[in-house]
């Protein structure tokens, strides 16, 4: 089983005062797995309702939310139920399948003698269904998303120990070179990860076998288990249906990414789109994409100044897998062997720049980049750290990071902002800049942000 840092988010959940929980996120990251073995930790009785599957479960929910009435009717479907007052966990797989049990979670929490925790891979998905009938809980539900394995819980499964993961925090916090010998296996882990990813079927398959061509398989299977439900949604009767054009374009713009990935500026273009349609239409489906989490935005600025959310260029931006290992898995044979080696210029450092793009995904940050439009300077990414716009630059090696070290020299124009390198380096400085190395995101903890390179003077020579 593998170890996954949502068991501390769910245990602190429990531990205080709490509205019923809803998790959403991509499909076959463990949401399910997760919660479940959370319950069979922490409490005396789960009761395990998927609501996708079971009409029984769904006509649960369809008459008074008297949560009386409520159990009496699940434990008439569910033979092993129990309900036992504080001492229960009730489970609603698949919650956007059956309205009316989003809607009961007010009434669930209103009456305090259950814990619920409801699970979603189609959460905010525009079009999924028709609006909630009979309203959306809001002030009665609390709301985390599950990402795929990071770095630091991909080098824990792996058998990394907690006092080596902690030293490598502390030393990076501060800023300091680490050990050599930590730095080269956290390095050569680091590449492993690049392939793999962190969809748990993917982690689990390197651990029993050792062999990334069956890691290779089980993304690819993973892609096209997602891929068939594109364009799902519930009809105005509840049933299953499909839109066939929705589906199309979002499959079209999927297939497009290695190629938009691999151009000199990654900006995403809907002429590289194979599909019928104008740039407005399959912007249709490449926002299916990113509801569903399967893809992340990144877009351009017009200038770097707080708040970055209102200096984005709507229509101007890069997409990235929300998985790296998804992303390697659909490019050419070769690509794996010539990361584990260490050469991640491959697609003019399209994977290098992905992890990043995946890893502060994965902390909730909002990604925007500077691309000026004579094509220089080009800053990778720019993110809100600490209140304050930051610069960060990825480098597939460890090459001198022109357009930063300009933007950095030139105050006046861009104004004093701190700055990262990530590179396939131990922890150094530069003029203006700190330099980490590339697994350091991921290796942070949520609120980890005192990483940050304090902003120093910089020469103007």
């Amino acid at each position: 089983m593998l170890t996954r840092s949502i068991s501390k988010k769910l245990e602190a959940w429990k531990s205080r005062p709490h509205h019923p929980l809803v998790l959403a996120g991509l499909r076959q990251t463990g949401k399910t797995f997760s919660v479940r073995a959370f319950g069979e930790s922490h409490y005396g009785n789960v009761v395990y309702l998927d609501l996708r599957a079971s009409k029984a479960a769904r006509a649960a929910f369809s008459g008074d939310f008297d949560v009386d009435k409520m159990v009496l009717s699940i434990t008439a479907s569910v033979p092993d139920a129990h309900f036992v007052p504080n001492d229960t966990l009730l489970i609603l797989d698949e919650i956007q399948d059956c309205a009316d049990a989003r809607s009961s979670l007010k009434y669930w929490d209103l009456d305090g003698r259950y814990d619920v925790i409801a699970t979603g891979s189609f959460l905010g998905v525009k079009g999924f269904r028709e609006p909630y009938p009979r309203g959306i809980p809001v002030g009665y539900e609390e709301h985390l998303t599950m990402h795929p394995l990071d770095f630091a819980e991909f080098a824990t499964n792996m058998g990394i120990s907690d006092d080596v993961l902690r030293y490598a925090r502390e030393a990076l916090l501060a800023r300091e070179p680490l050990l050599p010998a930590v730095h080269a296996g956290l390095q050569e882990l680091y590449r492993q990860y690049l392939i793999v990813g962190g969809m748990p079927e993917a982690v689990n398959t390197l651990l029993a076998a050792h062999d990334l061509n069956a890691v290779r398989d089980i993304q690819r299977r993973i892609l096209a288990s997602i891929r068939d439900d594109f364009g799902r949604y519930r009809n105005a009767k509840g049933e299953d249906a499909v839109n066939e054009v929705l589906k199309l374009r979002a499959e079209a713009c999927l297939d497009s990414l290695p190629a938009q990935l691999s151009k000199e500026y990654k900006k995403f273009q809907y002429s590289k789109v194979d599909v019928s349609g104008n740039s407005p239409q399959k912007a249709d489906g490449l926002q299916y994409l990113v509801d569903v989490g399967l893809v992340v935005k990144a877009y351009n600025l017009r200038e770097i100044s707080s708040p970055l959310a209102g200096q984005k260029i709507p229509n101007e931006f890069k997409v990235f897998f929300a998985d790296t290992g998804l992303l390697v898995s659909q490019l050419e044979q070769g690509t794996a062997a010539r990361i584990l080696d260490g050469d991640l210029s491959s697609y003019k450092g399209a994977v290098a720049e992905n992890m990043v793009a995946s890893a502060l995904a994965s902390a909730e940050k909002e990604l925007f980049y500077l691309h000026a439009q004579s094509g220089s300077p080009e800053l990778d990414f720019v993110v809100n750290m600490n209140g304050e716009p930051t610069i960060l630059e990825c480098k597939a090696t460890n090459g001198r990071a022109t357009s930063m070290r300009y933007v950095l020299k030139n105050p006046k124009k861009y104004g004093t902002h701190p700055a990262i390198k990530l590179a396939a380096t131990n922890v150094g400085r530069g003029e203006g800049f700190v330099t980490l190395p590339s697994y350091a995101l991921g290796l942070l903890e949520a609120g980890e942000e005192a990483l940050i390179a304090p902003t120093v003077s910089i020469s103007l020579d």
